[in-house]
């Protein structure tokens, strides 16, 4: 029998098929667990359902679609006249319509029982896999809702459209509309996180105080998802930096004077608009007190930070998967790069920290759910994850990348995009530095909250001798930070980096595999290796990988 040789030209041989058509949710073995464990296990069905949905190549086509034709500025008409409208791909807009239509934006406040954050922190992980930027006015949106409940009036006419599952993107009067989105107007030119150097002035329309009129002048370097139907603005009052709620219509019915001056050119996250704005005597309403504007908007800002951890999270699974993808198909030196040692312990290491931080993300929404009784644990740990999730999925996806080779540096392959886009939220709601100033101060004045972290973490003692050690070490070094702050600042992210793999490393020692809980130890607190490859050689790595990525085993 003769054996036609392949085409030399037009082969394609030892290329992985896609990554999509699967759901993503019953092969995350971590997420599944964690969705059981802290609480949301009613919702299972539910999730999974959407798992598949979000996995459909359909889906993950709008994220591609989304990127590739990314939002366009219309400042002005043919004729002159003022727009100050951003245009979208359609894509985008069915992105939206898919989170919001699944309770993205609302579910926990409009079915606010046990669990309720951890499975809509399940469900968003799963559709901020098909895209990034999306997940931001979604985010601000869900986030808002406990900042403008502390002004009840504004809270009981904006909150139903804000609830809504009914994605609305026309430009026109909230009133008019089916449902409505939030933004967010904090920083400006000269003062970025400092945002107590803001100059941007709000006057009173009449006497002034919470829920009255005010007219806001001045500028904001970043203005989140524009075409918002409100923000969340600080500005400078009479009484000192304040908290507004600015829609883009007045209630006549006139466009806002929010004049969009440009699109930021970024380096991900591509898919969002995100602006620089001019406010020109713009009509808004005061949330809280004058001059009570950072305490006032903190409520936002830790839900945003939560969805920090969660989003991360979500990037490096999807990373991992792409990654065990292409291994599990490609063939080096005669054998499946998965079964390469090498590889092998790559892809084990990648899964440890995949694992760890969907763990901590979901514990930390299960924080959220039980509200004022794990307050001191969520307000510490919500620092901690923001910290750490975030800056570890942006080594991890860099790794992920590499082990596609020169297939992954390829557009077409989808990891630049997830490279571009994951850096975004260690720097959205505070960057590293604010994280770990957050958490020393909070180990300074709340030492409840300090103990409430030492005492999760030794739900597991004795479970693991690397976790014991690191456990004692850590309790000594928080006790002195807290005697000498001024010593500490220098040192705070070293404190913070402890914290987080001490937190992990229970989680892990407490609820996963022995083979994980063990090989996770030994790598991140037994003084192993710094880069993604390095566990070391007792560590189970085939069994890490395999229970990652099921289709290996």
């Amino acid at each position: 029998m003769h054996v036609v040789a392949p085409d030399p030209v037009r082969a394609v041989l030892n290329q992985p098929p896609p990554l999509e058509d699967y759901n993503p949710y019953p092969q995350d073995a971590a997420l599944r667990e964690a969705v059981a464990r802290e609480g949301a296990g009613w919702a299972d069905g539910e999730v999974d359902a959407f798992g598949a949905r979000c996995g459909s190549a359909e889906v993950l086509t709008w994220g591609r679609l989304a990127n590739e034709h990314p939002p366009v500025l219309r400042t002005h008409d043919r004729y002159g006249a003022r727009l100050d409208t951003v245009e979208f791909h359609p894509a985008y807009h069915d992105l939206m319509r898919l989170g919001i239509g699944a309770g993205l934006a609302g579910r926990p406040w409009t079915d606010p029982r046990p669990g309720a954050h951890v499975a809509r922190g399940a469900a968003l992980m799963l559709r901020h896999q098909a895209d990034e930027g999306t997940t931001c006015p979604i985010t601000m949106t869900f986030a808002a809702l406990p900042t403008l409940r502390l002004q009840p009036e504004i809270a009981r006419e904006w909150e139903p459209r804000l609830l809504s599952t009914d994605y609305d993107e026309r430009f026109r009067p909230a009133p008019d509309k089916r449902g409505a989105t939030v933004g967010m107007a904090m920083t400006e030119r000269q003062g970025g996180t400092d945002v107590r150097a803001n100059v941007t002035r709000a006057e009173p329309e009449g006497r002034g105080g919470p829920g009255e009129p005010y007219r806001i002048t001045g500028h904001k370097w970043f203005c989140s998802a524009p075409m918002s139907d409100a923000f969340l603005v600080l500005a400078q009052a009479p009484g000192g930096l304040s908290c507004f709620w600015l829609p883009r219509f007045t209630p006549d019915g006139d466009v806002n004077a929010v004049r969009l001056q440009r699109l930021k050119d970024k380096l991900g996250n591509r898919s969002n608009a995100s602006s620089e704005v001019e406010l020109h005597g713009a009509w808004a309403r005061l949330v809280g007190e004058e001059g009570r504007g950072v305490a006032t908007i903190i409520e936002m800002v830790r839900h945003t930070r939560l969805d920090c951890a969660l989003g991360s999270a979500a990037t490096l699974r999807r990373a991992l998967a792409e990654a065990a993808h292409h291994a599990a198909h490609r063939h080096v030196f005669g054998r499946p790069l998965a079964e390469q040692p090498l590889m092998q312990n790559v892809l084990a290491d990648l899964a440890l920290e995949s694992e760890a931080a969907t763990a901590f993300a979901l514990r930390l929404a299960r924080g959220f759910d039980a509200g004022e009784a794990e307050a001191p644990f969520t307000r510490l740990a919500t620092a901690v994850a923001k910290y750490w999730v975030t800056k570890r999925a942006a080594a991890g996806v860099a790794e992920a990348v590499e082990c596609l080779g020169g297939n992954g540096y390829v557009e077409e392959s989808g990891m630049p995009r997830l490279y571009r886009d994951v850096p975004v939220n260690a720097i959205w709601e505070g960057s590293g530095n604010v994280q770990c100033l957050d958490v020393l101060r909070t180990a300074q004045k709340a030492p409840e909250a300090v103990e409430a972290a030492l005492a999760e973490i030794a739900l597991a003692r004795g479970g693991n001798r690397h976790l014991d050690t690191h456990a004692g070490r850590l309790a000594r070094d928080l006790a002195a930070a807290a005697a000498d702050p001024g010593g500490a600042e220098g040192q705070a992210r070293r404190l913070v980096e402890a914290l987080a793999l001490g937190l992990q490393g229970s989680l892990l020692v407490r609820h996963a595999p022995p083979a994980v809980a063990d090989a996770f130890c030994a790598a991140r607190l037994g003084g192993g290796g710094l880069a993604f490859g390095t566990l070391p050689p007792e560590a189970d790595a085939r069994a890490v990988v395999e229970r990652a990525w099921p289709p290996l085993a």
